[in-house]
């Protein structure tokens, strides 16, 4: 197993990684929207911090050398599934056929308090 950490994504801030590697595969944590180079969260709705959020794990797949056309899995937790379409519209915009197998679940309460949260498995290699 191996730890891949990047400057271009908010900083781990407890016992987890940005990301790991385990054989060809890199399993990307739950990234939310904060802006890594502010360590604030970015202003707006949904759609706007999903932005930030794919931006976060796009940083982490290039940090391992491969990149969003190779992500095989992903997991959205939304704060209001009433959300859906405006995330679904952003992350349509960034995947490609053959889409990444998805689940999207409401949750509760993610952390601080953002509005969407979004995690990710990937292969490793070029685009």
């Amino acid at each position: 197993m191996k730890e891949i950490a990047t400057t271009g994504a908010p900083a781990a801030i407890g016992p987890y990684s940005q990301a790991v590697q385990a054989g060809n595969l890199l399993f990307v944590s739950g990234q939310i929207p904060i802006d890594p180079s502010t360590g604030t969260m970015v202003e707006g709705g949904v759609s706007e911090q999903t932005v930030r959020v794919l931006d976060n794990i796009a940083a982490i797949l290039s940090a391992a050398g491969t990149g969003l056309a190779r992500v095989v899995k992903t997991t959205v937790f939304l704060k209001d599934m009433n959300d859906f379409a405006a995330m679904n519209e952003v992350y349509g915009t960034r995947f490609t056929r053959p889409y990444p197998a998805r689940a999207t679940v409401e949750v509760a309460r993610l952390p601080k308090d953002v509005l969407v949260e979004i995690d990710a498995v990937a292969m490793l290699g070029e685009n």
